[in-house]
């Protein structure tokens, strides 16, 4: 495919998003919380139940019928929540154990909900709460069609590659009963697929061996379907998406950097993103830009940096999936290469779910994109892990891979493998501790850790199975399994292509998802890029040398 071409396609496309932004920023910075004439009551006052009354209706549902038949008489705590809802609580001491939602005025139960769902909101199956559009089947099979088509090789369809690309795709699965509310049955379905697509990732690792994705379809038509699918995830992303929290974090931190104030601390964050500041500096400072130019309003509006954010670290891993080719292969080679990683990116649905979710995992995934992009340089790959490190702080588990290279360390051996693991190891550390230098004034690295890695450790959630059951020892298994994976692709295979490289990669990241207590459908653009680059760049250095090595 001519270069001169997907670079005119990816300006144009670049210039869509900045005028659309531009158009859409009015509508998406609206407050969408304003209540007019009625910001000087209080919420009970802005509600025509009081909150006797709506206790009342409340506890007559039969799930608080039952909840109280078996505990005996519970606490009831209202809260009013204007515009048109009572919030009613029933607790056994410090445990909510049934929570009812009353419509005002009309004096019905809304919702009501026990377990897990009382606590997480996003255990009830709202409908749009995360993808928006995309969860319409006529949205998602589609783009699961052109996913699996579009890299499908139709001259040797028995390819085991393009079962990997059907088991990607299993997911939906999982995300078929989470959409209804049954984290029961979604959360215990993610894990056939994770541990299908670990072994898979540690056979291309370990042995190299098997022949990955060859899409039929000409690049030309790959390159113009690419361009098609970022300009359909944009205007998605403008017109039907919203900002979970994680986005609304990002927003909130740069705000907190243009005012010189301290990022980490109880209380720092808004009571309604509490626990915002949960991830590392990189992650506010990649919002910054965004937030000086669609600055905040105060509140959890449209939030338009969000928007801007979102797209731009989107674009940013297709940028660098396609400069992966271009490294790896020579003219017009590399850029087949590169225009079949861009398109398996913008055709995955669950990048597209990130995408309308304004999540900030697809950073993480362009930081890894483009250390693979830049895996010959060992200052370049160390900064670029670091940068990841320091938004979320999963990749850490990879800098035994990434300090290693190519070769794997050897107790005898030539010195320069030696010499690039040293420029890793101090280039990693120059730019963790160049990073951590604001919080490390304030609030205090103390503090810090306490808000971020310490709050993930103790974080519980019903969102594995860990959070589920009661299987400390096999989840202790699953940890030092982790932990071992990390440490031995330093030193084993001795030698490794770039596939195999990129393998493990891929399943170091997915083993320290299996040991997380909270996982979502969100992480999984974590680990996409170097397995998507794994599959298909297997068996390519048989064909043909490739142009860089890792070193």
């Amino acid at each position: 495919m001519d270069l001169l071409l997907i670079r005119r396609a990816l300006a144009a496309t670049g210039a869509a998003l900045a005028l659309t932004l531009a158009a859409a920023s009015p509508a998406l910075g609206q407050d969408a919380g304003s209540t007019g004439g009625t910001k000087n009551q209080t919420p009970e006052e802005q509600l025509e139940l009081s909150s006797a009354e709506a206790i009342d209706i409340a506890e007559k549902d039969p799930k608080v019928v039952a909840a109280e038949r078996r505990l005996g008489d519970l606490e009831r705590v209202a809260q009013a929540k204007p515009p048109d809802t009572w919030q009613v609580g029933f607790k056994d001491g410090d445990d909510e154990v049934v929570q009812v939602l009353v419509d005002d005025p009309e004096g019905t139960v809304r919702e009501a909900w026990t377990g897990y769902q009382v606590e997480w909101q996003m255990a009830r199956g709202y409908p749009g709460a995360f993808g928006g559009v995309l969860n319409a089947p006529w949205v998602w099979i589609p783009l699961c069609a052109i996913f699996f088509l579009g890299l499908l090789d139709f001259r040797r369809l028995r390819r085991v590659a393009h079962l990997d690309l059907l088991v990607l795709l299993g997911f939906g699965a999982s995300q078929f009963f989470f959409h209804r509310g049954e984290i029961g049955v979604s959360v215990p379905l993610v894990y056939p697929v994770l541990l299908y697509l670990l072994a898979r990732m540690l056979w291309i690792g370990f042995r190299g061996r098997g022949e990955g994705l060859r899409p039929s379809i000409p690049m030309l038509w790959l390159g113009a379907a690419t361009v098609f699918l970022l300009a359909f995830r944009l205007v998605v992303n403008v017109a039907d998406s919203g900002v979970i929290d994680v986005g609304y974090a990002g927003v909130i931190g740069a705000d907190l950097i243009t005012h010189g104030d301290a990022i980490y601390g109880e209380g720092v964050f808004p009571d309604d993103n509490r626990f915002g500041d949960t991830y590392g500096p990189v992650n506010y400072l990649a919002y910054l830009p965004f937030e000086l130019g669609l600055p905040w309003g105060g509140e959890w509006d449209g939030l338009p940096a969000a928007h801007a954010a979102a797209l731009a670290f989107d674009f940013a891993t297709v940028a660098g999936l396609f400069m992966v080719g271009v490294r790896l292969l020579p003219g017009s080679r590399g850029r087949q290469l590169g225009t079949i990683l861009a398109f398996a990116w913008a055709a995955f649905p669950y990048t597209a779910f990130t995408l309308a979710s304004n999540a900030n995992d697809s950073l993480v995934a362009a930081l890894i994109a483009w250390s693979l992009a830049l895996l010959t340089s060992p200052v370049a790959r160390a900064a670029l892990l670091a940068a990841a490190v320091m938004v979320k702080f999963a990749p850490l588990a990879l800098v035994p891979l990434y300090a290693a290279g190519d070769r794997a360390f050897r107790l005898a051996g030539s010195w320069r493998p030696r010499k690039a693991a040293v420029a890793f190891t101090a280039t990693l550390v120059i730019v963790c501790a160049v990073l951590l230098v604001h919080p490390a004034i304030e609030p205090g690295l103390a503090t810090f850790y306490e808000r971020t890695i310490a709050s993930q450790i103790d974080r519980t959630s019903p969102f594995s199975v860990w959070g589920q059951t009661d299987l400390d020892w096999l989840h202790l298994a699953v940890e030092l399994f982790a932990l071992g994976l990390a440490v031995a692709v330093a030193f084993v295979p001795a030698r490794r292509s770039f596939a195999q490289f990129a393998a493990l990669a891929a399943a170091v990241l997915i083993a320290v998802q299996l040991t997380a207590d909270h996982w979502f459908y969100l992480y999984i653009v974590w680990f996409f890029p170097p397995l998507i680059a794994a599959l298909a760049t297997l068996g390519i250095d048989r064909e043909e040398h490739l142009v860089d090595r890792p070193g």
